[in-house]
């Protein structure tokens, strides 16, 4: 596998496909470019998924999300691109992908978007004591 930025998300099966699991993946060093002034926007990039058949590969993952450094983007349409491009490697039953971008012009944003596979319906959460 290469060592250089990437589009491609790779993809392995499921290990467990019978039964509904969260993968969550913090990824801490995120960065693009302000549309705007240039400028480099810093981010954390959250994920929460439920897997269906394929997961997604983490050093491909790595490498793709390395891939938007040089790229020009508002925080709202990165963090759905991001979303958009593991809904059609992976097809989850469930998705949420968290932008949470640093401090630019006095100002955090926190984008959060989210996937559910049509007819899928999260598990009822449990309280205990």
């Amino acid at each position: 596998m290469s060592t250089l930025p990437s589009k491609t998300l790779e993809t392995f099966e499921n290990p467990r496909p019978g039964r509904d699991f969260t993968i969550r993946m913090e990824i801490p060093e995120f960065t693009c470019l302000c549309p705007k002034t240039g400028q480099p926007d810093f981010a954390t990039i959250e994920l929460a998924y439920v897997p269906d058949q394929l997961c997604v590969e983490l050093k491909s993952l790595k490498l793709y999300i390395w891939s938007f450094r040089d790229e020009g983007a508002f925080h709202e349409d990165i963090t759905n691109q991001i979303m958009d491009d593991i809904v059609a490697a992976i097809q989850p039953k469930f998705l949420r992908v968290t932008g949470d971008f640093n401090v630019r012009g006095g100002i955090w944003t926190k984008v959060i978007a989210e996937h559910r596979a049509p007819g899928w319906t999260a598990p009822e959460a449990v309280d205990l004591p």
